[in-house]
């Protein structure tokens, strides 16, 4: 039983939906490269004037057309298939089309077959991916240098290998808290209170009495958010070695207030402490890696300054980040 038969006409119509379908359009030139034929180009090509013996500039413009004349003389003259792109400015903006080359035989007439494809939308996904994987590497190139930053400080500052390790445990679990917070949000930062609250919760002592975070909740950057919760982290630990924590109080508070420093806004970080006893130990002497982190590590990854009050009943840390380093989101400025 034989097969249905197609007519020309019925084979063209067949192919013409199949190039609609697929989005593809196609032009084939002779030998001399002038257009012979061309079906379903992209619409904001002007074709107004038809195309039929012209060549390329008529169709890409004069810089695209004499590249790819050039690219196809190639073609006609090895053989071999190739493979080009071009940009065009359209409506909606910049469009890339691929274009397929190949020669054509027809008896001792030669040609070129141009298969085209919209591929705007592919290679903007791959833009991005490279440029995420740029930003990836170089934050993770930062995050390394932290670490070793933190390692190097800690074992300088050690007096044991079991005080080491539960310093640096404990840093590089504090690292750990605020890099979650900026891997969830894509990159783009953390809250101010959700980071805080992050970094207390290991360690505060009433779950029914929340800790006091109050003023601005600032969006802090990726570098803002990882340093301050380094920041918050030694002045949390020593709490809960010989502050209020460790005395069951919750008498502490964070509160985040605007200024302008240096002619520019600003926010201010601001931690309270206080103790009802007189405090006879402290990890912040004046040569300790946590006080180091306080007042010069971390205001000057943030390009801000900082204010470090050690007092017999309280502690008072005042952080200033300027407006580099975070945004007020859906608040009042």
């Amino acid at each position: 039983m034989s097969g249905p038969t197609f007519t020309t006409e019925c084979k063209a119509v067949t192919l013409e939906r199949a190039l609609y379908g697929a989005g593809i359009g196609l032009i084939h030139q002779d030998a001399e490269l002038a257009i012979r034929y061309a079906e379903n180009l992209p619409e904001h090509f002007d074709v107004s004037a038809g195309l039929i013996g012209m060549d390329d500039r008529a169709l890409f413009g004069e810089d695209d057309g004499r590249r790819l004349l050039s690219v196809k003389a190639a073609v006609l003259k090895s053989g071999e298939p190739t493979t080009t792109e071009i940009e065009s400015k359209t409506p909606e903006g910049i469009k890339i089309y691929e274009l397929k080359l190949q020669q054509t035989r027809d008896g001792d007439r030669i040609g070129v077959l141009s298969i085209i494809s919209d591929v705007t939308d592919s290679r903007h996904r791959e833009r991005v991916l490279k440029s995420l994987l740029r930003e990836l590497s170089h934050r993770s190139k930062n995050l390394l240098a932290i670490i070793q930053g933190i390692a190097m400080q800690t074992a300088r500052h050690t007096i044991s290998l079991d005080y080491f390790l539960v310093k640096f445990r404990g840093r590089l679990q504090s690292l750990s808290n605020s890099q979650d917070l900026v891997t969830d949000s894509s990159w783009r930062g953390a809250y101010l209170f959700e980071l805080a609250e992050k970094q207390f919760a290991p360690y505060w002592p009433d779950r029914a009495r929340p800790l006091r975070v109050q003023g601005i909740n600032a969006h802090l950057t990726p570098n803002a958010a990882v340093h301050l919760g380094l920041a918050l982290h030694e002045l949390i630990v020593n709490s809960a070695t010989h502050g209020a924590i460790a005395a069951g109080s919750t008498a502490i508070s964070i509160d985040c207030r605007q200024l302008n420093y240096e002619g520019h806004d600003a926010i201010e970080v601001v931690w309270t402490e206080l103790t009802a006893n007189r405090r006879q130990n402290s990890d912040f002497d004046d040569k300790s890696f946590g006080r180091s982190v306080l007042e010069r590590v971390v205001p000057s990854s943030v390009n801000g300054r900082s204010i470090f009050t050690l007092e017999p009943h309280r502690i008072e840390y005042r952080l200033t980040i300027p407006d580099t380093e975070f945004e007020l989101i859906g608040q009042a400025s």
